[in-house]
């Protein structure tokens, strides 16, 4: 049993889980005016949140599986994220090439259709049937498709700026932070949290408790929750690879299996094409996930078979898995489940009350984020209203990424241009504090490599939580596809000295 700790500071929401849906729902609360402490077991976006598809999308094929209002909502979130967000998120053009014995093209017209009308565009340009010739990439078999608009997003920065949001509203973000106990005494929380390399304790007390967890959000309820989970959960694999770019043109490719599955093939980082995604049901621990030799065979075949430019395993320059925790609906496939979320709310009378998310997609963290603030409010009575559609996630109080390029380019002209473009893409104008003090290039510090500066190592390591070169190379940059292990050595060496100097906590 607990102690009370009548001294631990007492928050309104803790929140378990750095994910999207987890930062995401800190951002929102603490923008509210609630106060809020955030604990995320490893890194931000850690697990499921870094490994996606990178796509704010409504999800076309969503439609097949009558999921009219998922697919609405997420079409309607392209628009706002596209407004606060728009150094990591930018429109994409995606082409779907037509194989008439896989799914009529008339089934596909309605669906680019209402794919087109369920939501009102404001910046996206509407679907239309295209034909594709000699100079385009795919098999000379293939002549007819159509093309349609979504969105790329920076997945994993997503959620860092989510956390950065949560906290320039007062929120307490903490990672590597593991939620070991909670319990409910009468109107509130008990909990305790261990720092996972010191093993520090820290007693807190909360009002609410949000269970943001992702793949462990069932699981948490044997290991530290009372009570048995209110959901079952059904975790999905989905496994990506990364090879040389197969094609030049801007747009990405959508393409049709036989088993009824769809494969994006993504420009992605200039110089490469993202392949992905498998929908395989997963047992075991979501930390040990890992793309198998069936599902890379079964990308390399679906990619082999549409384009001109064939790929093998050597190709291959990284591969990543994913797990989604989907609600069980009991769908007789993975591809089949649903991509909706639910909102489990447990609020005894006269007891503290446990908010539980299940399911989800990065699309609509945000609309997910304002109803499970929402379904808090009635605790809260002095609450403020949503304004996480209006308010731009950090870095993001711009118009346009080439008008940014532009002025930061007078400002930083030491800085190399496609260094400067990184940066845009990923720190929108949170590059000026980057750049902070840095006046010409030898202010820029060591590079590490690719473009890997001193001065970014240093602005991650003090103001978005990084502790080590994974943390930097695959989800703050994703230069981990750059640079070789023995600059990776040499950027870990240097993260360590600051961290033994007291630099870095």
């Amino acid at each position: 049993m607990m102690n009370n700790n009548s001294s631990a500071e007492l928050y309104d929401l803790l929140v378990i889980g750095g994910g999207i849906n987890g930062c995401g729902i800190a951002a929102d609360a603490a923008s509210r005016g609630l106060k809020v402490l955030l604990c995320e077991q490893q890194d931000l976006a850690a697990a499921t949140s870094s490994n996606s598809s990178k796509l704010i999308h409504g999800g076309l094929r969503y439609l097949e599986h009558y999921e009219f209002r998922l697919v609405r909502e997420a079409l309607a979130e392209r628009e706002v994220l596209l407004k606060v967000a728009p150094h990591i998120i930018w429109p994409l053009r995606f082409r779907l090439p037509h194989q008439p014995h896989l799914r009529p093209a008339l089934l596909i017209r309605l669906g680019l259709f209402l794919y087109d009308h369920l939501a009102r565009r404001v910046t996206l340009p509407s679907s239309r049937g295209i034909r594709f010739g000699n100079t385009d990439p795919l098999v000379a078999t293939i002549r007819r498709g159509f093309e349609y608009s979504d969105a790329w997003v920076d997945d994993s920065r997503l959620v860092v700026l989510n956390a950065m949001a949560a906290q320039y509203h007062g929120a307490t973000v903490l990672t590597r932070t593991r939620c070991q106990l909670v319990q409910r005494e009468g109107a509130l929380w008990q909990a305790e949290l261990a720092e996972q390399h010191s093993g520090q304790i820290r007693h807190i007390q909360a009002r609410t408790v949000v269970n943001a967890a992702g793949p462990w959000v069932a699981s948490l309820f044997e290991q530290t929750l009372p009570g048995p989970t209110p959901q079952k959960i059904r975790l999905v694999k989905g496994s990506h690879i990364v090879v040389p770019k197969l094609h030049d043109d801007p747009q990405a490719y959508i393409l049709q299996n036989e088993d009824q599955r769809i494969v994006f093939v993504i420009p992605y980082e200039d110089d490469f094409s993202l392949v992905g995604t498998t929908d395989v049901d997963y047992q075991g621990d979501p930390a040990k996930v890992a793309i198998s030799d069936a599902e890379t065979d079964y990308l390399l075949q679906i990619s082999n078979s549409y384009f001109r430019r064939k790929i093998s395993r050597q190709d291959i320059r990284h591969s990543y898995a994913g797990v989604r925790p989907l609600l069980d609906d009991e769908a007789d496939s993975a591809q089949a489940v649903t991509r909706d979320y639910k909102l489990e709310l447990d609020a005894p009378a006269g007891a503290a009350p446990l908010l539980s998310i299940f399911g989800g997609k990065i699309t609509t963290y945000r609309k997910l984020a304002q109803a499970a603030v929402d379904r808090l409010a009635a605790f809260f009575p002095h609450i403020g209203a949503c304004r996480t559609a209006e308010l731009p996630l950090p870095g993001g109080d711009f118009a346009g990424q080439a008008a940014l390029l532009r002025e930061l380019s007078q400002s930083y002209d030491f800085v190399p241009a496609t260094v400067l473009q990184r940066y845009v893409r990923s720190y929108g104008t949170l590059t000026s504090q980057l750049l902070g003090g840095c006046s010409n290039q030898t202010d820029l510090g060591e590079d590490f490599g690719h473009g890997l500066y001193q001065a970014e190592v240093t602005y991650l390591l003090n103001h978005e939580w990084a502790h080590n070169a994974a943390d930097i190379l695959w989800r703050r940059t994703k230069l981990g596809l750059r640079l070789d292990s023995a600059q990776q050595l040499r950027l870990q060496a240097f993260i360590e000295r600051r961290q033994q100097s007291g630099k870095v906590a």
